[in-house]
């Protein structure tokens, strides 16, 4: 088997965190299976948050007004992207595997994270309007969302006061990954750590190591098919596809769920 490339997209500011303790895990672990395993620490990088025109070497298209997404394509196809895009950008495309380490914030990525989405995963690297979602450009690729929480699982149920985390998980697996064609697997959660015991913790990085072994060969989460949509009537589904679904008991995917009730666990598991 070919030598796999691993990276981490990890932001954390403290090395004694958790998200820390569970990078670290995946470090050895991939490196011990003889994977390359690459880390971008974006505090450490102090890496630039904002999308702006200062990503672009030299002068843009349109500075009266600019638009980030036009703009850096250009720059992309042109070779005029800043540099440290340009690492960035490098580190995916040689990747077969890409893990975002985070501490969820307000229910999504920190903002540095954020950031490294809005400027890496620019148009024409990352998508286009006819390479997304099952035909996106990293469509032989991995990626995968671990995480930390700051509530317990409970309250991200269903019934609780955080709502179902699949319903939290969807614009982050399928608006971001899945639309830029990666095989999304299933997220690693880590429920509130900072409100276990230590020794709880220690079980939970054991259960981590013990998923990364097999990680690489996991199968992804499931969405519905590009061209189960039509797109010359707005990218709806097409009436087929609908009808084959109309007796079951649940909608397509968390998303797409055609007023049905919600596929249990579409975000969270492989397989249903």
């Amino acid at each position: 088997m070919a030598e796999k490339r691993v990276l981490i997209v990890y932001a954390h500011q403290s090395s004694g965190s958790f998200n820390a303790a569970a990078k670290d895990a995946a470090v050895e672990v991939f490196t011990a299976q003889g994977c390359t395993v690459q880390v971008s620490d974006l505090y450490v990088m102090k890496f630039k948050a904002t999308a702006t025109a200062e990503d672009i070497t030299g002068e843009v298209k349109n500075a009266d007004h600019f638009r980030y997404a036009q703009e850096t394509n250009l720059a992309w196809e042109e070779g005029k992207l800043c540099a440290d895009i340009t690492e960035e950008q490098r580190k995916l495309t040689e990747a077969d595997l890409i893990i975002f380490q985070f501490p969820m914030y307000w229910f999504t990525v920190p903002a540095i994270m954020k950031g490294w989405i809005d400027r890496v995963l620019t148009l024409g690297f990352a998508y286009s309007q006819e390479k997304r979602y099952s035909q996106g450009i990293f469509k032989d690729k991995k990626a995968m969302l671990s995480f930390t929480t700051g509530s317990h699982e409970s309250m991200f149920s269903s019934n609780g006061i955080n709502g179902d985390m699949n319903v939290t998980l969807w614009p982050l697996q399928n608006g971001i990954l899945h639309y830029c064609g990666f095989q999304v697997l299933a997220p690693q959660i880590f429920w509130a750590p900072s409100h276990i015991p230590s020794e709880v913790r220690g079980t939970m990085l054991e259960g981590w190591r013990t998923r990364l072994q097999g990680v690489l060969g996991e199968k992804p989460l499931y969405f519905t098919p590009l061209d189960c949509f039509d797109r010359e009537k707005g990218y709806q589904l097409k009436p087929e596809v609908h009808e084959k679904h109309a007796t079951k008991e649940f909608g397509l995917t968390v998303g797409i769920h055609l007023g049905m009730a919600l596929p249990p666990n579409n975000q969270m598991k492989a397989g249903v």
